[in-house]
């Protein structure tokens, strides 16, 4: 599927940099929990400017739904969404993403590196099965963690929050370390999910080395 206009139905702030947006749903488009889809804005000198960006809805929703991190500095695409209304358009391609759900394990993300996650939650909600899986999410600060209420809903006692920048009462300060997988009680017999910047996934791909970790239960992807 290539090419599919669709006109943004809502769109707004959930963080101070990160836009949520929802648009139209193109006849026959599906995806699996976890995949993205490159998006470009349907206007003059922008078609051609695609991204990639992660559906955050669940497949059978007859709407699609998306959680973008801004870089207004970069003056890119993501610059561009800030100026957009209800009523503009979107252009969407393909579908593909490594990330899908395999089987409990814990997911790891790092700031916008949960969108891929997002789906795949809410999806096993939906089917009453995201208990057993756990969930550490890297920020920088307490205002960048994206949906916290809704995730902390999701998995109770299972999710894990650390900030690397500030020192919030309630929440580890730091950053993910072998001793904080341990502290939480990561298993490193079952999948791990790991989405977020490179150096926060070479880090952790550190520490399953270490621990002598199973690669095959490893299910990654770049953002």
């Amino acid at each position: 599927m290539k090419n599919q206009i669709v006109k943004i139905t809502n769109i707004g702030h959930i963080t101070h940099d990160v836009l949520h947006i929802m648009v139209e749903k193109p006849e026959g488009m599906k995806f699996t929990p976890g995949q993205a889809t490159e998006v470009s804005i349907n206007k003059t000198d922008w078609k051609e400017e695609s991204r990639p960006f992660t559906f955050v809805n669940l497949p059978q929703n007859n709407y699609l739904e998306f959680m973008i991190k801004t870089y207004p500095e970069h003056k890119g695409v993501t610059n561009q969404l800030l100026s957009l209304e209800a009523g503009d358009e979107l252009i969407l391609n393909y579908v593909f993403g490594a990330i899908e759900y395999k089987g409990e394990g814990t997911f790891i993300a790092g700031g916008a590196g949960i969108t891929p996650f997002v789906s795949i939650l809410r999806n096993l909600k939906f089917k009453d099965k995201v208990r057993g899986n756990k969930l550490i999410f890297a920020n920088k600060t307490k205002d960048d963690i994206i949906i916290e209420d809704e995730l902390r809903g999701l998995l109770g006692k299972n999710f894990h929050n650390i900030l690397s920048h500030d020192k919030a009462e309630g929440y580890a300060h730091g950053y993910v370390t072998d001793a904080f997988l341990k502290k939480h009680h990561v298993p490193f017999n079952k999948y791990i999910y790991l989405c977020g910047p490179p150096p926060m996934m070479k880090a952790i791909e550190n520490i399953l080395d270490q621990e002598n970790f199973d690669k095959s239960l490893l299910i990654k992807e770049e953002f």
